[in-house]
């Protein structure tokens, strides 16, 4: 018990010295709750079940729609591209082309970007290689998904395609390559799940923390809470710069990739 109230004393003439206020509020109550729970356990309090319940503030409720989540921004769903602009020129429409419910890349005109921009979320997007695969390596049904416009998730044409690891689908491009090869089913088309929280960076614009994300391919895990080390770069080291929020960006790397069913839950 002396060595922890020593500890107490210690970590609160600590906190003294710092000029962050709620930071020094928040560490006061996790000491208070440490030795609240030491008293307790000294005097062997008995608990009641209610004592660690509590009833608010109550989740949102999130029903599923033809499975997307009802709190879902769509962001296509076959019906045109309303939600995007070109990247190049972002005051003209997407200028992709849309049939049958699928979005496919318009190879020469550029990259295509949401109008609304994200930090953190999460993103589901489907995506095909060309019906005639042509190339090999990164030529192969190549394309990408850019989250906040800076950090790709590779879209690529894995099929007996040896390439980098970290350039095939399902990984960091020039990064981080996917924890397992992941292969389409008979529809031939890729399911990503991406859960993705964005750096963080202080008023002076220095880093605080570095992004990570989680990518789920056709539901198996590739990315497990990955900290991405800064932009994917096809040259060179990743960069980190300070932003603020981005947005998904849809590659133009000259093959007829398709998309479908495309939507994102800012978290």
């Amino acid at each position: 018990m002396l060595n922890f109230t020593y500890n107490i004393s210690k970590l609160l003439t600590t906190n003294k010295r710092r000029s962050n206020t709620l930071h020094m509020k928040k560490q006061l109550g996790s000491i208070a709750a440490l030795l609240a729970l030491s008293l307790a356990g000294t005097a062997q309090t008995t608990f009641k079940p209610e004592d660690t319940e509590f009833y608010s503030p109550k989740p949102p409720v999130v029903m599923l729609r033809n499975e997307i989540p009802s709190d879902a921004l769509i962001l296509f769903d076959g019906s045109g591209l309303q939600q995007w602009v070109s990247s190049e020129h972002p005051e003209q429409a997407a200028p992709w082309t849309v049939r049958d419910n699928i979005l496919t890349v318009k190879p020469g005109t550029g990259a295509i970007q949401t109008k609304q921009q994200f930090e953190d979320f999460q993103l589901h997007v489907e995506w095909r290689s060309p019906e005639v695969v042509k190339g090999e390596g990164q030529g192969r049904g190549n394309s990408g998904i850019f989250l906040q416009g800076l950090y790709e998730i590779q879209v690529l044409d894995n099929n007996d395609n040896p390439t980098y690891v970290n350039g095939q689908a399902g990984s960091i491009y020039k990064q981080r390559p996917p924890l397992v090869e992941v292969r389409a089913g008979e529809d031939k088309w890729h399911r990503y799940d991406i859960i993705y929280r964005a750096p963080r960076f202080n008023k002076d614009g220095m880093l605080i923390s570095k992004g990570t994300v989680t990518v789920l391919h056709n539901g198996v895990l590739v990315q497990n809470n990955t900290q991405i080390e800064g932009t994917t770069e096809y040259i060179g080291l990743p960069k980190m710069k300070a932003h603020g929020a981005g947005p998904i960006v849809l590659q133009d790397h000259g093959d007829l990739v398709d998309f479908r069913r495309i939507w994102i839950r800012p978290l």
